[in-house]
Order: structure tokens, then C-alpha cells, then sequence
């Protein structure tokens, strides 16, 4: 009866012979039948009797697909941040492929980690997780706008934080969110841009959020409105996003707006936005 070892590279026959399976360990063959099997091999028994060690191969490759989780790379902004733990925080995405997700940033808090900035409120970029099974978890991040303008200016940080809370009111998960991302990423640029007033920018994120969620009532006889305010309202309506921001409106016709705007927040948003408080405050 002979064996054939393949990492021993050699043929043996009879007796109590010994095969190296490596550096240290060795596999023993047994007088008659009997085989001591060593963890990682697989004996199979050939049609004359022959013995032939090899390792699982295809055990192993399934093994280490089904433990290595695939990433994937979103397109998002976080529009939310939390700490936990010590050294981690929890974050909302709200990404262009699958609309609004979670994921837990480890180590974020620490100093000098990787992705300390990355895990802020307003970071743009490209967002690279891996699925676990109830979350995902951010290994890296290509962040292209950080928004450091907003950071930096109270008043403009508020009318920010605000446009965020309305995105995490609106959203869902693994729904089709393109739109409400493109129109906070452009009035997020038109917050740090000094041709616009911020109260405008605010009017208009409000009134297009409605109108983005299918939830605009419509301009009526008893609202009453000025013609121009009118023509501003079916504006927003009817332009895309990439170009809603190109106008400016007489103070007039501002303050007409931002009165019709808080009247359809209230009646359709059933939620106190912390930084809304701030605003009223400060306007």
C-alpha cells in the first residue's frame, strides 16, 4: 500500500512512515487502515487503495468570501453626528445610492485618526463602508467640500444645522434621495456665498423640501400674496436644482415670503428643529 504526500513530495510504502506537513507538524500513517488526520487536510480514498493528502481549497476560498465583507462607496454628505462610546461616533448619511443610512465611525474621536474630520456635519465626499448585519461601519472617506465657511460663521452654522434637520426629517433609508441631497449640497454652497442673503436660501430650501416630498399645497386665492411673491413661489416650483440659486428678490417681497414659508412649515412639518429656535432668535 503506498501513500502519496504531496507536501512531503515523495512516495512511501509500508511500516510506520512519517510525512512532513510543513515546518513542525507531521502526519503519522498507521499499519492497516487507520490514518491520523491532521486539522486542514482531507483525505481521499482512491479506487487502489492510495492515500492522498491535499488541502480544502475550495473550503478555504468559500470561508474567506463569506468572512471578508465587500465595501461600497457612497456618495453622501453627513447630515448627523453622535458620540459613542469613547473614542467612536455614530453617524447618518445621506448618500446618493441609498438615500439615508447610519454607520458607526471607529475611533473618530481620537486625535489624529483618519477619520476625525471626516465623521463632521457638512462633510461632502465619497464615503467607503462595509455591511454588517444590522449597520455599516466607515473604513475611509475622500471628503472634496468640508464646508469649513459654515463652521467658522455662527449665523451661517445655524441656517446649516437647520437644512440638515429637515434632510434627516425627510429621508429614508434605501430610498431614492438624489434630490434632496442636490439641494443641500446647492444651498449649502449658497449659505457661503456672499451673493445670497441667508434668510432667502432658507425660504427656498423650505419651500423646495415640501415641494421635493409631493407635500406643497399650492399658492391660493386666500393666501393672498403679491404677484411677485406668487411668481418667486411658482419659481422655486418649477426650476431644478442646480439652478434654483440665480435670483434675488426685493425686501418686500422677502419678508412676504418668509411669512408664507413659516405658515406651510407649521401646517406640514409636525417637528420642533432645535436650530430653527436659534433663528428665530437671531432674525
Amino acid at each position: 500500500m503506498q501513500v502519496l504526500c504531496r507536501h512531503a513530495g515523495s512516495w512511501g510504502s509500508g511500516g510506520r512512515t512519517r510525512y512532513r506537513k510543513g515546518r513542525d507538524s507531521r502526519c503519522t500513517r498507521m499499519d492497516g487502515a487507520g490514518l491520523c488526520r491532521q486539522d486542514r487536510y482531507t483525505i481521499i480514498w482512491l479506487t487502489k487503495g492510495i492515500l492522498r493528502w491535499n488541502q480544502p481549497r475550495v473550503r478555504r476560498e468559500r470561508y474567506m468570501s463569506a468572512g471578508i465583507q465587500d465595501f461600497v462607496i457612497l456618495t453622501g454628505i453627513v447630515i448627523k453626528a453622535e458620540p459613542m462610546g469613547e473614542y467612536d461616533r455614530r453617524v447618518v448619511l445621506l448618500t446618493k445610492e441609498r438615500g439615508k443610512i447610519s454607520a458607526f465611525a471607529k475611533g473618530s474621536r481620537r486625535p489624529g485618526n483618519r477619520l476625525m474630520a471626516p465623521a463632521n456635519p457638512f462633510s461632502f465626499g465619497q464615503f467607503k463602508l462595509y455591511a454588517g448585519r444590522s449597520s455599516y461601519t466607515l473604513a475611509d472617506a475622500e471628503i472634496t467640500n468640508y464646508f469649513e465657511e459654515l463652521r467658522q460663521d455662527f449665523a451661517g452654522a445655524c441656517y446649516g444645522m437647520y437644512f440638515l434637520e429637515i434632510c434627516d426629517y425627510y429621508t429614508r433609508e434605501n430610498n431614492d434621495e438624489t434630490g434632496m441631497l442636490k439641494l443641500l449640497y446647492q444651498s449649502l454652497r449658497a449659505l457661503v456665498s456672499p451673493s445670497f442673503d441667508d434668510r432667502l436660501v432658507r425660504y427656498i430650501f423650505e419651500l423646495k423640501s415640501i415641494m421635493l416630498n409631493g407635500e406643497f399645497p399650492g399658492v391660493g386665492i386666500k393666501d393672498a400674496l403679491m404677484q411677485a411673491t406668487a411668481y418667486t413661489i411658482d419659481y422655486i416650483m418649477k426650476t431644478p436644482v442646480e439652478k434654483l440659486f440665480s435670483f434675488s428678490v426685493r425686501t418686500e417681497v422677502l419678508e412676504e415670503l418668509g411669512l408664507y414659508s413659516r405658515k406651510i412649515c407649521k401646517r406640514i412639518m409636525d417637528r420642533n428643529f432645535k436650530s430653527l429656535e436659534i433663528l428665530e432668535n437671531m432674525e
